[in-house]
């Protein structure tokens, strides 16, 4: 099994697009607290007995003879001759979590079978190789997903989980010391085999990019852990998968890289709550390489453009790994890191403990309405092919509501699935909704999605694979008819007995919010006794330094309108001033201008040769002004914040220019004049859109006048509560900012939506 060597590791070069934000080593305190976290970790049970590691690698070895000896009998099935035959090779790699140190007990294995040029993957690799396992008592849940976008094979080896990719180079042999990073192993194969070698590549260089392994791993290790019990981890719900958060926890690895576990973590927080997406994280420069492979660059790709949290892998071809983020989820996760940063402050406090930045999310606690997704089949293969389509395709269902309630109404998708112990070959999945944040609410309104539900059940309905009795029903449950089966142990809990630190915040802004209105007790649609959208919120001016005292402020409306089944009411506005930056201080900063997130939209906002100036760099690279080198980190907590902030925003101050760039300007200013002509026209026919698209967030087109005509510019997200969901309209591939049509709030009411969708289902 292949695993290149790692260089540079430890040799003092720098690693990253940047300089260091601090080249600070532990003191005594990052000292104890790392020890407190390993233990933790290892207390909670996230790492494997030897017993099981020895298992695992005598499991590969084993693999690795299969394909060896599969390769050979296909070659010569293919009449190769004898000699060609005992050359004939094939090489068993990993990768993910398992590649990177960090799998846990009775983790999948993440592997990636090398073939030569005659071996196919349609005929021999899922058919031969099928079949060999497939007669292997050792062999037991053979899966194969040959049409998957990246074709996978998974099944178990004496217990142990696999998941087998294919990639079929241009060789004709395959050398026992092959080293699958360099670019040229990329010649002349199909884009299966590039995405199939893509998670070895990156993972490889992922390792190579740390300063530290050790204690990138034990990092990883701790925000994996952290990402599950709080709800945030799972790429096909929208959120971030392993390989995200691997490459965000290496990016922080780089900007400290003396820094130890404990350290890192809270770095991790500060920095990411700080970070103004969609500003890209990456670990290296953009290389164009010489395979003529598409890369990520806004500038030339108008898809690139929309995305909102852009996480980019390391290895050519680099990637967007993090596409799948909408608007609903960022938001999640932006508050997510909020709440991370607070705990890490209270720690240093001695206000908290490592116990309580894992408390697990309570999310059937923290909305009043929900969706129920229920799926059924009539057996187990026929569910587990159902299953893995369903949710492939939750995903669509959260946008279409974001876009057919112009993102009024928001989604936050649970990551898991229930299963209902009564009901065999079952499995349920739940979103809880609620009313977008900050906005005015309409007396009465409601939000009816029958129509929206209706369009994604015939999407999902169109499976190739489809069988009779493979059902699908969506259906509108409050809070207090929760299925008892989504519980530990099938029992509904009652109030928790002891405070947690969520509990707390919720006290807290219940506390500010009566000090702010006389009527917030009026407020419906909410958690009883909580305020409406308690955690999914952007703090005001002043909540960092309320966050010092444990404070969490909010601002509650006045009133609200009358609930009514399936409509949520406003939900708690966040006080926040556009065009300006929050810093970690409290204090309000005037942004520096749209120089950050020229680099999504390729405008040449203010100007093209202002642009041009700022770069000065065409590397394909992200350029920054350095912060101060080794910033030293001082016994003074605020002022080693206070530090990091502005290094921080030196890092997004930067551009990103493609190699092109220079020679691409001209073609620029042609296409956004041409785009500006569009919007006009947009903005002519829809009048109130202006004021309603020019206080979203991220990625979102915004219109606005200088007095010579409309101009297309993108505002950085700090400091803002929402994003809206741009990536809806990338999907043409005119790159025309897109406009909104607003229609009508059809004022129906859904409390008919779980009949109707049983009888469609």
């Amino acid at each position: 099994m292949g695993s290149p060597g790692f260089g540079n590791q430890n040799s003092g070069q720098r690693l990253g697009i940047t300089e260091p934000i601090s080249l600070g080593g532990p003191t005594d305190y990052d000292l104890i607290k790392t020890r407190e976290l390993k233990k933790y970790l290892q207390d909670v049970g996230l790492y494997e007995s030897q017993e099981e590691a020895v298992r695992r690698e005598e499991v590969l070895g084993r693999l690795d003879q299969i394909v060896k000896s599969w390769v050979k009998a296909i070659s010569r099935m293919k009449g190769l001759n004898e000699q060609l035959v005992q050359e004939a090779n094939a090489k068993i790699f990993t990768f993910g979590s398992y590649r990177l140190g960090v799998h846990g007990p009775g983790a999948d294995i993440d592997t990636l079978c090398v073939g030569p040029r005659h071996a196919t993957r349609e005929e021999d690799f899922f058919g031969e190789l099928h079949k060999m396992l497939s007669e292997m008592p050792e062999v037991s849940e053979l899966h194969p997903v040959p049409d998957a976008h990246v074709p996978v094979m998974g099944f178990k080896f004496e217990g142990v989980s696999i998941d087998l990719l294919y990639a079929r180079l241009s060789l004709w042999v395959i050398p026992e010391d092959l080293d699958i990073s360099q670019d040229s192993i990329l010649q002349n194969t199909d884009e299966q085999t590039v995405r199939s070698l893509n998670g070895c590549r990156v993972t490889d260089q992922i390792l190579r990019l740390v300063p530290n392994i050790q204690n990138f791993r034990t990092t990883l290790r701790c925000m994996r852990f952290w990402a599950k019990r709080r709800g945030v981890y799972s790429n096909v719900s929208g959120f971030l998968g392993g390989i995200n958060w691997a490459l965000l926890v290496a990016r922080i690895c780089q900007l400290y890289p003396n820094a130890l576990p404990n350290m890192l973590v809270s770095r991790f927080f500060r920095v990411y709550t700080q970070w103004r997406w969609p500003n890209p994280v990456m670990l290296c420069p953009i290389v164009e390489g010489s395979l003529g492979l598409q890369v990520w660059d806004p500038r030339k790709y108008p898809k690139d453009r929309y995305h909102l949290m852009p996480i980019i892998t390391p290895a050519y071809p680099s990637m967007n790994s993090s596409f799948n983020v909408s608007s609903s989820t960022l938001r999640i996760m932006t508050d997510e890191f909020q709440r991370g940063g607070e705990i890490c402050e209270a720690m240093e406090a001695n206000k908290a403990v490592w116990d309580t930045l894992f408390e697990v999310y309570a999310f059937f606690d923290t909305y009043k309405n929900y969706l129920q997704i229920d799926i059924s089949a009539v057996n187990d293969d026929d569910l587990r092919k159902w299953k893995g389509w369903v949710e492939s395709r939750l995903r669509q269902l959260t946008l279409k509501i974001e876009r057919h309630t112009y993102n009024m109404l928001q989604c936050h998708p649970h990551p898991g699935d229930f299963q209902d112990k009564s009901r065999p070959f079952h499995c349920s999945y739940f979103m809880g909704l609620q009313r977008k944040q900050g906005v005015p609410v309409n007396e009465n309104e409601q939000f009816d999605i029958r129509l929206t539900v209706e369009e994604f059940k015939q999407t999902v309905n169109t499976y190739t694979l489809w069988k009779l009795g493979m059902e699908i029903r969506v259906s509108h449950v409050k809070r207090r008819n929760i299925p008892s089966f989504v519980f530990p142990g099938g029992v509904r809990p009652s109030h928790p007995s002891k405070a947690t630190w969520d509990s707390m915040r919720v006290s807290d802004a219940k506390v500010s919010g009566h000090a702010g209105s006389d009527k917030s007790g009026e407020v419906e649609g909410v958690a009883d006794g909580q305020v409406d959208g308690k955690k999914r919120k952007r703090v005001d001016d002043n909540a960092d330094a309320q966050s010092k005292n444990g404070k969490y402020v909010t601002t509650v409306p006045s009133s609200s309108p009358e609930v009514q089944v399936g409509s949520l009411v406003g939900t708690v506005s966040s006080c926040s001033a556009k065009g300006d930056h929050l810093d970690a201080t409290g204090s309000i900063e005037p942004t520096k201008g749209n120089a950050e997130s020229n680099m999504m939209n390729g405008s040449k906002n203010p100007s093209t040769e202002q642009l041009s100036s700022h770069n000065d760099e065409v590397d394909g690279s992200l350029r920054c002004t350095p912060p101060h080198k080794g910033l030293h980190v001082t016994a003074d907590a605020a002022s080693s914040k206070e530090s990091d902030n502005l290094a921080i925003e030196k890092i997004m101050s930067g551009s990103y220019v493609s190699p092109q760039a220079l020679q691409e300007l001209e073609e620029l200013e042609d296409d956004l004049e041409f785009r500006n002509q569009v919007v006009s026209v947009g903005s002519i026919n829809n009048g109130p859109l202006q004021s309603s698209v020019s206080d979203s967030a991220g990625t979102a087109p915004v219109v606005s006048s200088n007095g010579a005509g409309p101009s297309i510019s993108f505002h950085a997200s700090s400091g803002i509560e929402e994003l809206e969901p741009a990536e809806l309209t990338a999907m043409t591939s005119i790159p025309v900012a897109p406009v909104v049509q607003r229609k009508p709030l059809i004022r129906l009411n859904f409390t008919s939506l779980g009949k109707a969708s049983e009888q469609s289902g």
